[in-house]
């Protein structure tokens, strides 16, 4: 039998992978989005230091640049690969659709990149080591690959949430997946927002400048760029959600809580607070207040964001035609790939997934809520955790321990597609009474009393085992006698 190619599912019990994923991706924009706001900047003190003969502007680029070097390089290093790990062992099939489109373009962005990481080096060491002109032209080489860099991953982030041209289904190629409405509205939002971090992560230096009347020239240049970037941010943010799916609006309006939209306002009104205030008296910039600004970034204004950004395009993980559970949802002839859905309406997914345990391909009483997880860990845990923690545990969704009334629902608007959120989940009648058995147990006493129940299943099973081992014995004597 064909089966549908799907990789081992990564579970984390505690958290779940997609948390795992979110706080490694957290981070690591907070490094990226910082040091290509940061790249720009320098090329403007560089060139004004230049222009001007002001050598303290270096000094501040220097001192900025090895401060980068740690924070942003070093660390934005560490939480790249991370990404990558995590999200090939959550997402496979995801990140294949990705790299199957963007292949060469990924290639270009690590080109610049490479330009980056050694530009830094460069800005940062050679100061007063090579004229003025050639200083200058690294700066904007800096300067340039550096943003060259999120300009070509913002395409592929658009991608996510759905191809640029609906020609790209039909015929493929990536700049139909690149290039959209999304694509260009995502680039000058987050191009904005990038400065805002860019200001605040450049407050840490300029705090502990010494000469007063410079550290208060720094503040107030910070302040500006500050100030002007999250105004122009949002502005943009209308832009933005102008240009997404309407399944993408559909699900802000019904599954983002509804403080969000209020939060992020508050978020936004205390980053211009702090830049007015550090605008109005810059003596109060201290790299405790700055550091702390940072954090508050992170935890409450990007930490939100890039949740929002994920929900929003699911029930889809890449291009709107991979679920988030991996399962292929329709056919892109451009690309040659073939929807999964018919082969799990015909099959199930006991009998096509593969890496399965053959004792788990056909349901009975004695397997129900084993087979039943095994259908949640492939089908669910992507998005929800299994366990009473972590991301959307399954068990605050389910609200009932009636089986027959899970089954309905499972059988009704999952296996149709009529969720909103979920993917379409197409199960056999005896996958969904398994599910369904699951669930109930899962909702009435947590991941205690599923173990339980497995170790009920298993000393059914040990006893049917014994009393055939019993029987064959029997009839073994039998024919002795006779």
């Amino acid at each position: 039998m064909e089966l549908i190619g799907l990789y081992p599912t990564w579970y984390e019990p505690g958290v779940g992978s997609g948390w795992v994923v979110a706080i490694i991706a957290t981070i690591h924009v907070l490094a990226s989005h910082t040091s290509v706001g940061a790249a720009l900047f320098f090329t403007y003190l560089s060139t004004k230091a230049y222009r001007e003969d002001r050598p303290e502007l270096l000094d501040y680029v220097k001192k900025y640049g090895l401060f980068l070097l740690v924070f942003a390089y070093v660390l934005g290093s560490i939480t790249g690969p991370g990404i990558w790990y995590s999200t090939t062992v959550a997402s496979p099939r995801g990140i294949s659709a990705l790299i199957h489109t963007f292949v060469w373009k990924w290639a270009t962005e690590w080109v610049f990149f490479v330009i980056e990481v050694v530009g830094v080096y460069m800005i940062v060491y050679l100061v007063g080591k090579v004229d003025k002109r050639t200083h200058m032209i690294i700066s904007w080489v800096f300067g340039l690959a550096s943003y060259t860099t999120m300009l070509i991953i913002l395409g592929i982030l658009s991608f996510m949430m759905w191809p640029g041209q609906e020609e790209f289904f039909q015929t493929g190629g990536y700049l139909n997946g690149f290039y959209g409405e999304n694509t260009f509205a995502h680039l000058a939002m987050r191009t904005a927002f990038m400065f805002t971090m860019t200001a605040v992560v450049g407050g840490i230096v300029a705090a502990g400048i010494k000469d007063a009347a410079f550290k208060k020239e720094m503040a107030r240049k910070l302040a500006i760029l500050g100030i002007v970037s999250t105004l122009v941010g949002l502005a943009f943010y209308p832009w933005y959600l102008g240009t997404i799916p309407e399944t993408a609006k559909l699900v802000m309006e019904n599954r983002l809580p509804g403080y969000f939209g209020p939060a992020l306002v508050g978020v936004m009104g205390a980053i211009l607070a702090y830049f007015i205030a550090t605008l109005i008296q810059p003596r109060i910039l201290v790299t405790g207040l700055a550091g702390t600004m940072a954090v508050l970034i992170l935890v409450f204004g990007l930490w939100p964001e890039e949740t929002a950004r994920e929900s929003i395009r699911k029930p889809y993980v890449a291009g709107q035609y991979v679920y988030s559970n991996q399962v292929i949802a329709r056919d892109v002839p451009g690309m040659g790939v073939k929807s999964e859905i018919p082969l799990l309406e015909k099959h199930g997914m006991l009998k096509t997934m593969p890496l399965l345990p053959d004792n788990l391909r056909e349901v009975s009483e004695t397997n129900q809520v084993h087979a039943g997880e095994a259908v949640a860990l492939t089908m669910c845990s992507n998005c929800h955790s299994l366990s009473n923690s972590g991301i959307r545990p399954l068990k605050n969704y389910i609200g009932t321990t009636d089986v027959a009334l899970i089954e309905t629902y499972l059988k009704g608007a999952l296996a149709t597609g009529n969720t909103l959120y979920m993917p379409r989940i197409p199960l056999q009648d005896d996958e969904a009474g398994a599910l369904a058995e699951y669930l109930a147990v899962l909702s009435e006493g947590g991941p205690a009393a599923v173990a339980e129940a497995k170790a009920q299943e298993r000393e059914k099973q040990r006893q049917l085992a014994q009393s055939g081992d019993k029987l064959v014995f029997a009839a073994d004597s039998e024919q002795e006698v006779k």
